[in-house]
C-alpha cells in the first residue's frame, strides 16, 4: 500500500506538471503580452513615483505619464512618417532602374541574373504586387486588426500593471518569510529603478545609432536616408541580432542605390566599426551609469541571457543582473559584519 500511495503521488505530480506545461504553451500568446506589458509599466514606475513624492495621486501621475509617452511616440511618428512613406514609393517605383544599373555595372550579378532570370522574376514580382495585396485585402485587413488587438491589449494591460504596482509589489512580498520582507522589498525596489534605467539607456543607444548612420548616409549621398536611419534605430532596439539586421538591410540599399565602389564599401564599413564601437565602448558606458554595472557584466549578461531565453531573456538580463548584484552585496555585507563580530 506504502508503495502504491507513492506511485498515486507521483503520478498526479506529473499529470500536474504536464497540465501546468499545456497551460503554458496554450496561452504563451497571452502571457507574452502581459510580460511586455509589466516590462513596459516597470519601465516608466520611476517616472511615476518621482510625481507621486511631490504629492501627485498615483491616478492622475499614471494617466500623466502615459499622454506624455504616447505624445513623444505620436509626435515622432508623425515628423517621420511623411518621409518615411515618400522614399518609400520611390524606392518601389525606381527599383527597376537601380536594378538594371547594378546589371550594368556588375558583370557578377548579370552573370547570376542571366542564369536564374533574377531580374524579370523581381520585375514580375513588382507588377503582381498590387494584385496580389488586393487579392489577400482579407487576410491583410484581419492581421491588422488583429496587430491592433493586440497593442490595444498591451497598452490597457500596461495601465493597470502601472496602477496596481505597489499592490502588486505587496503581495509578491507576502510570499516570502516576515523576517526576509524588508530585504527582498529593497531588492525588488532596485530591480524596478533598473528596468527603467535599462530602457532609457537603450532608447539613448539606439537614438545614438539613428543620427551616426543618417549623417554617414548624408555625407555619402545614399538615397532614403531618413528610412534607413529609422531602420538602423528600430533594429538596434532588438538585442543580440538588431543591430546586424538593420546593418545587412541598408548595405542591401546602398548597393542597389549607390556605387559598389565607394560607397557601398564605406557603408558596410561604418557598419562593422560602429557595432564594434557600440558593443564595447557605447553601449556598455551607458548602460553601466544607468544600470550601475561594469561594461564587463552588461555585455555578459545581454549574451547570457540572449542565449538561455532570446529576446525576452535579452531584454530582462541587465535588469536582473542589477537586482543579483544587490542581493549579493547584501549578503557579503551581512557576511563581512558577522566576521567582525566574532571575537
Amino acid at each position: 500500500m506504502t508503495m502504491f500511495r507513492w506511485g498515486v503521488y507521483v503520478s498526479l505530480g506529473a499529470l500536474a506538471v504536464l497540465a501546468a506545461a499545456a497551460a503554458v504553451y496554450t496561452t504563451r500568446a497571452v502571457l507574452v503580452r502581459v510580460l511586455i506589458a509589466l516590462f513596459i509599466a516597470i519601465s516608466l514606475d520611476p517616472a511615476v513615483r518621482m510625481l507621486t513624492r511631490r504629492g501627485m495621486r498615483r491616478g492622475l501621475a499614471v494617466l500623466l505619464i502615459f499622454l506624455v509617452a504616447g505624445g513623444l511616440v505620436a509626435a515622432f511618428l508623425v515628423s517621420v512618417i511623411p518621409a518615411l512613406v515618400h522614399q518609400f514609393e520611390a524606392l518601389v517605383q525606381d527599383f527597376p532602374g537601380y536594378l538594371a544599373s547594378l546589371q550594368e555595372r556588375s558583370a557578377r550579378f548579370r552573370g547570376l541574373s542571366d542564369r536564374f532570370q533574377l531580374t524579370s522574376r523581381i520585375q514580375d514580382l513588382l507588377a503582381n504586387l498590387p494584385g496580389q495585396l488586393g487579392s489577400g485585402l482579407f487576410g491583410l485587413t484581419r492581421r491588422l486588426f488583429g496587430a491592433l488587438f493586440s497593442t490595444l491589449t498591451v497598452l490597457v494591460l500596461t495601465v493597470y500593471f502601472m496602477a496596481d504596482l505597489p499592490r502588486l509589489r505587496h503581495g509578491l512580498l507576502l510570499l516570502f518569510p516576515n523576517a526576509h520582507r524588508a530585504r527582498f522589498g529593497r531588492i525588488a525596489d532596485v530591480m524596478v529603478d533598473k528596468v527603467g534605467s535599462y530602457m532609457i539607456g537603450n532608447l539613448l543607444i539606439s537614438l545614438v545609432a539613428g543620427l551616426a548612420s543618417f549623417a554617414v548616409f548624408a555625407i555619402l549621398g545614399v538615397p532614403f536616408a531618413v528610412p534607413l536611419a529609422f531602420v538602423v534605430a528600430v533594429c538596434d532596439l532588438i538585442p543580440t541580432i538588431g543591430a546586424t539586421l538593420g546593418a545587412v538591410i541598408c548595405v542591401l540599399a546602398a548597393l542597389l542605390t549607390t556605387e559598389l565602389w565607394p560607397t557601398t564599401v564605406i557603408v558596410a564599413l561604418f557598419f562593422v566599426a560602429y557595432q564594434q564601437l557600440e558593443n564595447y565602448l557605447i553601449a556598455p558606458r551607458i548602460l553601466r551609469h544607468t544600470v550601475s554595472l561594469s561594461a564587463a557584466a552588461v555585455l555578459l549578461a545581454s549574451l547570457i541571457g540572449g542565449t538561455v531565453l532570446g529576446l525576452v531573456g535579452a531584454l530582462m538580463a541587465i535588469p536582473v543582473a542589477a537586482g543579483l548584484k544587490v542581493v549579493l552585496a547584501e549578503r557579503l555585507e551581512a557576511r563581512d559584519g558577522a566576521e567582525q563580530v566574532v571575537p
